[in-house]
């Protein structure tokens, strides 16, 4: 562990290990399968792997590659399988104001490039039954930029969001997974409006844009960043029927990223990202909505706002992100939601009651002494990205500049 890894504020949550993943260390999503985490890398690209079976001595083992002008920033485990996106680098073309202000429309698959070529786009599947050394088995090529991010804990169907030609942003897809060698897409949704091909003109000027969706029950939950969410009956993965569509942006700052159902108690935990620095966007959200009637989903609450430091005046992203996202196998609860908050780290929030959530834990790592991100003129100070928990009260969280940090939940 990094002598310089003491955390700046704690409560509740320890500090086991950290690693910068060998100069690795610009890493979003993280998914731990038998004693193994798998990092998607912004920057130096492709997939890094680190053996984690000692939580205090994390040590990265090995990087699965990509095109260079391709990012794999999002992945899925399960069992004995990998699923990894490819997706087009829009980072070597535009700001992060520019990414996330409009979107980008039209026919894709030349306008950077020709695929295949300059850059790869789809998902890659990849065995992992010896889980330091995962093997190639399959690739799922797209006709536009790729893929964001996907959603499958195993079974025939996977969920993704795909940037595809003729279409304004991205959409979701459904993919057959019953030959993971020959994953293929059989189904795909969108917004009305969003299908530029087909004739659609959209009547929003903001980033309507699937993130992904988080499926319980043959019910997705799709988070659309300025288009709010939708709520789709998916018991025909081939063909997804709109339940509701609810936005609240404008007034709110939109960036709806993230949603948790918990249908065991009819709610629904959704996360607006913040995308821009806190002195350039308002203040975003996490909302609790009452989904007992699910044409009408009901926001009853908000989660509490960290408060236990400055987190604006300290600048840079302050507002969430990733919600733990109960997947099978790893740590599931109705009541402890597990959030990262970028500059204000990793926060777990008590919805015993849900019209009145409290925070009952944290841990902000340090800031981070080198930077992969050259922030571009924005303030340098952490940014938590992704959280992963699993049932053994560990927390594996990524720094978009410091790696991995392996933690333990005292309050489990």
């Amino acid at each position: 562990m990094s002598s310089h890894a003491q955390p700046e504020s704690a409560l509740n949550i320890e500090l086991l290990g950290n690693t910068d993943l060998g100069g690795r260390g610009d890493c979003i999503q993280v998914m731990v399968e038998r004693g193994y985490a798998y990092l998607g890398n912004r920057l130096s690209k492709g997939v890094t792997i680190a053996d984690v079976r000692n939580p205090r001595d994390p040590k990265p083992v090995g990087v699965l590659p990509v095109h260079g002008n391709t990012w794999s920033i999002h992945l899925q485990t399960h069992e004995n399988f990998l699923l990894v996106v490819e997706e087009f680098d829009f980072k070597l073309v535009m700001s992060q104001k520019e990414y996330y202000a409009a979107s980008i429309s039209g026919h894709l698959s030349d306008r950077f490039g020709v695929r295949g070529k300059d850059f790869t786009a789809g998902m890659r599947v990849y065995d992992i039954k010896d889980p330091a050394n995962p093997k190639a088995i399959g690739f799922m090529e797209v006709e536009g930029l790729g893929l964001h991010r996907i959603w499958w804990v195993g079974g025939r169907y996977a969920y993704a969001s795909a940037l595809l030609d003729g279409y304004k942003d991205h959409i979701m897809i459904v993919i057959d997974m019953n030959d993971p060698s020959k994953p293929q897409e059989v189904g795909r949704w969108w917004i009305p409006g969003m299908w530029v091909a087909g004739g659609e003109i959209a009547d929003w000027a903001s980033r309507y844009a699937l993130h992904h969706a988080v499926v319980e029950n043959n019910v997705a939950y799709a988070c659309w960043r300025d288009g709010g969410i939708t709520i789709l009956d998916v018991s025909q993965p081939t063909s997804p029927t709109l339940i509701t569509h609810r936005n609240w942006s404008p007034p709110y700052g939109g960036g709806t990223h993230s949603a948790l159902p918990l249908h065991d108690r009819d709610l629904l935990i959704v996360a607006d990202e913040a995308v821009q620095d806190i002195d350039q966007e308002q203040l975003k959200r996490t909302w609790v909505f009452d989904i007992r009637e699910k044409k009408n989903p009901i926001s009853i609450s908000t989660f509490p706002t960290p408060n236990n430091h400055d987190y604006v005046a300290k600048g840079g992203h302050f507002g969430p992100h990733n919600l733990h996202e109960n997947r099978p196998g790893s740590f599931q609860s109705s009541t402890k939601i597990i959030a990262t908050y970028q500059n204000a780290g990793v926060r777990i929030f008590d919805i015993t009651d849900p019209y009145s959530p409290e925070e009952t834990a944290y841990f902000v790592p340090p800031t981070p002494t080198t930077w992969a991100e050259p922030r571009r003129g924005l303030t340098k100070a952490l940014h938590t990205g992704d959280v992963f928990a699993d049932k053994n009260g560990l927390i594996y969280i990524s720094d978009y500049d410091a790696g991995l940090y392996i933690l333990h939940w005292n309050g489990q």
